[in-house]
Parts: C-alpha cells; sequence; structure tokens
C-alpha cells in the first residue's frame, strides 16, 4: 500500500489537487512503470479494505472522512486489476479484452469520489481527481464501445481536431452512460452553495469534457442546455471566465463558438472563436489549439467579415493550408472555377467537419471579387472631379460583367447575371441598383462600390 499512501500522504499535507490526482490514474507514471503490478500484488480481494483502513491511520482525517478515501482507494485497486487484465488480454490477443468491466468499475470508483463530495467531506483543493477520473471514464467507455462495436474508432477524441461527428447512426452505449455521469459531475460542481473557493472552479473544465462526449455521439444540441446552465450560474455566483486557467477559457470559448457556428449564428460564433484564438497559448499544446480554432475562424470571417487568412498563417498548419490555401487563392483571384474545383477537392474534409455549407456562401465573395477586377479593368471615365482626380464609372454594362464571367469560364448571359449582381446587391456586397431599362448596373461611388475592398 505505500505506493499509494505515501503520495496521498503527502499530497494531502501540502493540499497539492493535481498531485493527488496523480495518486487515482489509471496510467502508470513514467518513472515507476510497475507501480500498478505493485499495487495488484500488496493486497487481495479479502484483504484490501482492512489493509487500506490500517494504512490510511497514518494520515490525518476525520473518521468519516478516512471510510470515503478507503472505499475509493477499494475501488481503484479494483479497477487497477481490470486494467491489467484488459491489457494483458490485448497483448497475448487471446480472448477478447473486457473493457466493458474496466469502464464498469471505474464508473464505481467515481461514484464513490460523488459521494465524498456531497457529504462534504473532500475539500474543494481536491477538484483535480474529478478532471481525472472523468477523463478517464470518457476513454474506458470509448474503448469499451470499441470492442463491442469494432467499426467504431477507440481513439478517446472525436477525432484529431475534436470535430463535431457527422455519423449518428452508430450505437455508443458505454458514452452515452459516460454523458450521463459526467453531467452529474457537472451538477456536483455547478450546484456546489458554499463559500468560495468552491467546487465552481471545476465548471468549464468538466464542460468541456461534456462537449466532447456530445460532439462524438451527435448530440450538439445538448451542448446548448450546458452553455445556458453556465450563463445561469454566471448571472449568479459564477466566477467569472478570466478566473479560470487560461485553457479552461479557450476551450470553452471554441466549443460555444463551433456550436453557434453550426446553428448558423456567424456573429456569435465569429466573437467567440477570435476571443479563444486570440487567448491561446504559446508552446505546442496553444498551437493544436490556434489549429482547430482557425478550422472554424477561416470560413466564419470568410462570411461574416468577407476576409481571408494573412499571408503565411496557414503555412504553420500544413493540414489547414492543404484545405483552405486553393479556396482562398481562388477568393483573391475572384476565380469561381478554381474555386468550386477547391470546393470539389476537399468535400469530404468539409462536410466532415460541417464547415462545408458555411464554405459554399463564400462563393459570393468569390463573384464579388470577380466583378470587381472587372470593373477596375472597366478603367477611368474621362470625367475629371473637383480635385482634379479621375472619377470612377458609376455606371457599368451589365455585359461586361457577363464577359468578366466568360474570361474565367464560366457561362452566364444577361438575366443570370443580373440575378447574380442582384443577389450581391441584396447581401450587401456590392453597393447600387440594376438599370434594366439600360442593362447598366449604377454603382455607388460616395460609400464604396465594393464595401470592404477599397474600391
Amino acid at each position: 500500500m505505500e505506493k499509494i499512501i505515501i503520495p496521498f500522504r503527502r499530497a494531502f499535507e501540502r493540499e497539492e489537487g493535481y498531485a493527488l490526482a496523480e495518486v487515482l490514474s489509471p496510467l502508470p507514471p513514467s518513472d515507476d512503470p510497475e507501480r500498478f503490478y505493485a499495487i495488484q500484488r500488496s493486497a487481495n480481494s479479502f484483504t484490501i479494505q482492512s489493509d487500506l483502513r490500517s494504512a490510511f491511520k497514518s494520515v490525518r482525517l476525520d473518521p468519516q472522512e478516512r471510510e470515503i478515501w478507503v472505499d475509493v482507494f477499494v475501488h481503484y485497486w479494483k479497477s487497477i486489476n481490470d486494467i491489467l487484465a484488459a491489457e494483458a488480454a490485448t497483448a497475448l490477443d487471446s480472448n477478447p479484452p473486457d473493457w466493458t468491466q474496466v469502464y464498469t468499475s471505474w464508473k464505481e470508483l467515481l461514484n464513490f469520489i460523488h459521494r465524498g463530495y456531497t457529504q462534504s467531506h473532500f475539500p474543494p483543493w481536491t477538484i483535480p481527481i474529478l478532471y481525472t477520473v472523468t477523463k478517464h471514464l470518457r476513454t474506458f467507455a470509448i474503448r469499451a464501445d470499441a470492442t463491442i462495436l469494432p467499426s467504431t474508432s477507440a481513439s478517446p477524441g472525436v477525432n484529431s481536431l475534436d470535430e463535431p461527428s457527422t455519423d449518428s447512426t452508430t450505437s455508443h452505449p458505454n458514452l452515452e452512460d459516460c454523458a450521463r455521469q459526467i453531467n452529474r459531475i457537472f451538477a456536483l460542481v455547478t450546484q456546489d452553495r458554499s463559500p468560495p473557493p468552491n467546487r465552481k472552479y471545476g465548471t468549464y473544465y468538466i464542460a468541456l469534457l461534456l462537449f466532447r462526449t456530445y460532439f462524438r455521439l451527435s448530440s450538439i444540441s445538448l451542448c446548448k442546455n450546458i452553455i445556458r446552465s453556465i450563463n445561469a450560474a454566471s448571472a449568479a455566483d459564477m466566477p467569472a471566465l478570466e478566473l479560470f486557467p487560461k485553457a479552461h477559457q479557450v476551450g470553452y470559448r471554441y466549443y460555444v463558438g463551433v456550436v453557434a457556428f453550426l446553428d448558423e449564428r456567424y456573429e456569435d460564433a465569429l466573437r467567440e472563436l477570435e476571443a479563444a484564438y486570440g487567448a491561446c497559448l504559446a508552446g505546442p499544446g496553444g498551437a493544436r489549439q490556434a489549429e482547430r480554432i482557425l478550422g472554424y475562424l477561416v470560413p466564419t470571417q470568410l462570411l461574416v467579415r468577407h476576409r481571408l487568412p494573412r499571408q503565411g498563417l496557414l503555412e504553420q498548419y500544413p493540414a489547414l493550408e492543404g484545405l483552405y490555401k486553393p479556396l482562398c487563392t481562388a477568393v483573391r483571384k475572384g476565380d469561381l472555377g478554381a474555386f468550386d474545383a477547391a470546393l470539389a477537392a476537399g468535400e469530404d474534409q468539409f462536410v466532415r467537419r460541417r464547415v462545408y455549407l458555411t464554405l459554399e456562401r463564400g462563393r459570393d465573395v468569390c463573384l464579388r471579387n470577380l466583378f470587381r477586377r472587372v470593373y477596375l479593368a472597366g478603367g477611368w471615365d474621362e470625367k475629371v472631379g473637383e480635385t482634379g482626380d479621375r472619377v470612377r464609372r458609376s455606371r457599368f454594362p451589365v455585359a461586361e460583367f457577363a464577359a468578366g464571367m466568360r474570361i474565367m469560364g464560366l457561362q452566364a448571359e444577361g438575366d443570370e447575371v443580373e440575378a447574380l449582381v442582384a443577389g450581391l446587391i441584396y447581401k450587401g456586397l456590392i453597393k447600387g441598383y440594376i438599370s434594366r431599362q439600360h442593362g447598366m448596373v449604377v454603382l455607388n461611388k460616395k460609400g464604396g462600390a465594393f464595401p470592404g475592398t477599397g474600391v
């Protein structure tokens, strides 16, 4: 039991929550890879409870709290045995590993930890153990589902970029149960009414686990319940988001932004995603966060602000560069053919990330840039303004826009081109109106004919 009691006592005496969480980790430390085997051999199912009760006498705890910790570590010991059995079966490739049993025993561990908080025995500084136990509960649920359904990926993340799943047909019984367990922990931390510091400081970490779980289950609508709960708590006595760890802030804003993006509330999405991107930490972890955020920020900025990422930004993220650079190049040039080709080439990835329809709407920006190029190529009026400068043409033939489209390999004439121009005027991408009688587009000179482009 020394492998458990010594680090536990040290963490408790120093009130180090993360050190305490490491004691309950299902992963052995790198400097002691045989730790679990030593814990397994230190007791048996008949003596484990009495051994722990005796060992915990050296730790300063009141009797009731000591009994709770004994129960917690009894179930931790049982979970370690189940984990070692599953890993052994995987290594020997004999019997199928029973990750469902691992998930079940780990869930029992979480239940006793939950009891420790609801009975007011565990102090708030121990919250990191909730982070560790709930995070690995999700991992075990995914591995258990992968054992039951071999077609299910055993990766603990939604995928490498934490994107919302597009598969709503596959059953995930363990992960669905896991979502309910994490929701209990979410209620545990958000409904704490004790004076600060209290369990509320675990709110955003648990919320992130719920977001990731709901995304994998294709239950994006349930994320809105989490957001509403946090907003309600923030209006009452929840500490400000800025008081939480930066990683929690960035992760929460990212998921809120993605939920708004998928709900087509693009202004809200832009605000949250820009805030998340601006708060990313330096280092590899921050770079991964930035890549996830840019995956949705690039199409959102294109749609809302008609803005493309600056030169060189995407080069830092090769996966994003391969997807978005051809599109961005096409938009800058106003090359509708290249835009359509790039959209078709990345269709599978865009659909998986659920950004395809948003990018498709960006075609209007590409068309606007094409008409802008045609307009610039049309030259100056002979008329000279009061300052002596030449004045841009305000009346532009629809036929010239049609000619520009033909140069780009697109066939469109008359009414079709007028309809395209009218659509851009309606969406605010062009300022002016169409004079059908004269076949002219009358452009606004005062406020700029093509808003946001300086023309």
